[in-house]
């Protein structure tokens, strides 16, 4: 079964299974798959690195709470913020300096909630919660990463490719191709 077609839809379910993955969270200090990372990390990226990327095309959200000091608290208010963003101004158009004009709820499909997506798995992987990641979703965004490797290995927000077998099930192939190992366990000292 594939997300939603509508990007609101689709936000509010992606990022309703990462809160779920938060508040399973009793140690945020657990090595994360994203190596020198924690699970407190994991939150702490997705709350602070969009709302500069919404800043630059003139967009704010309303601060919240520190990870530092409460990152369910501070998850929750970002959630809520981006949900009701894409809800309320979703059809506005919106530029961003570096990918140039689109719609906000398109927008923020496609760099913040696909983040959301395959992050999900950083933080079941890193508190031993299952990742209930759609299989068709994570087949859709491989397939569309895949012809751009090269451009998105050089921006530096993906490491090297983990080979996994042509045969493996599509989730660990895409964590493979993000630079994850979908063998990692947080025993292995949370390198990847």
């Amino acid at each position: 079964m594939a997300l939603p077609d509508a990007p609101a839809s689709r936000h509010d379910l992606v990022a309703g299974e990462f809160s779920r993955l938060v508040a399973g969270t009793t140690d945020w200090s657990a090595p994360a798959p994203v190596e020198g990372w924690t699970a407190r990390d994991v939150v702490d990226h997705l709350v602070t690195w969009f709302p500069g990327f919404l800043s630059a095309g003139g967009v704010d959200l309303p601060s919240g709470p520190s990870t530092a000091d409460d990152p369910v608290g501070a998850w929750r208010h970002h959630a809520d913020a981006v949900q009701a963003l894409v809800e309320e101004r979703g059809a506005e158009s919106f530029t961003h300096p570096y990918i140039g004009p689109g719609q906000l709820d398109t927008t923020v499909d496609r760099f913040y909630t696909a983040d959301v997506f395959m992050h999900s798995w950083d933080l079941a992987r890193a508190t031993g919660q299952e990742a209930r990641l759609d299989e068709d979703e994570a087949a859709t965004m491989l397939a569309g990463m895949e012809p751009i490797e090269q451009m998105l290995r050089d921006s530096g927000q993906y490491g090297p490719a983990v080979q996994v077998p042509d045969d493996a099930p599509v989730v660990d192939r895409l964590m493979g191709f993000i630079g994850r190992d979908p063998a990692w366990r947080p025993d292995d000292g949370g390198t990847p």
